[in-house]
């Protein structure tokens, strides 16, 4: 399946409604943090059972069902979609660290999230030419674009943005902690929610080259 040349790009139209569902999507997650998180009764709360928080492990959640998806029932990516799984699930774990350590033990996050990810890893090495032909496919793609980017907002700029130096820096003497807080976490939303696009981008490429796969001819 993946020797099939390369499909035809996406039409404008298929991208802007696309851009249009993904954009509501950030819109409802922002507006929602603000009227849950930012305008509760008592105080701003971004701590562990925020809306944000919650919903951040939801999206990685949603995120590593995705990529699970595409690997036991879709079979076109399937080395690359392995490695993605272990990424989204090893930090769904790492979200819900508070939750673990308090009603498992402490440091159940780091144990759960090795035995999660290095096995992964291992495979994946072992794997590595079939993994490289995956990620050519996928390299130039929009799901691929749209997780580099929250790769990156959320696993780099979020930890820079969200160092307390720089709101120490920028407030002074009237610094408050939520504030870091609202930041950092609202940005980590964001690098999450458009990894979980870049999901349903790799999800529907997947489907399309299925569809193409079962309309040529077999060669044999």
């Amino acid at each position: 399946m993946l020797a099939t040349p390369p499909l035809q790009p996406l039409s404008f139209r298929a991208v802007a409604i696309r851009a249009v569902f993904y954009i509501l999507a950030l819109a409802a997650l922002t507006q929602a943090a603000f009227v849950i998180d930012a305008r509760r009764a008592g105080g701003p709360d971004f701590s562990e059972v925020s809306f944000t928080e919650i919903t951040q492990a939801l999206v990685l959640l949603a995120s590593s069902l995705l990529m699970l998806y595409a690997r036991q029932r879709q079979k076109v990516f399937p080395t690359a979609a392995l490695l993605l799984w272990g990424l989204f699930f090893a930090s769904f774990i790492r979200e819900n660290d508070l939750w673990l350590d308090t009603y498992v033990f402490d440091g159940a996050w780091q144990v759960l999230a090795t035995l999660t990810a290095l096995p992964v890893l291992i495979l994946t090495l072992r794997r590595r030419h079939q993994f490289l032909k995956e990620f050519h496919r996928l390299a130039d793609t929009l799901g691929f674009g749209l997780f580099a980017g929250g790769f990156l907002v959320t696993y780099l700029f979020s930890r820079l943005y969200g160092r307390g130096e720089l709101w120490h820096a920028l407030m002074g003497e009237h610094y408050l902690r939520v504030v870091k807080d609202a930041a950092e976490e609202m940005t980590e939303l964001t690098g999450y929610a458009l990894m979980l696009f870049g999901c349903i981008e790799i999800v529907l490429l997947a489907r399309r080259l299925q569809r193409r796969a079962a309309l040529e001819p077999s060669t044999t």
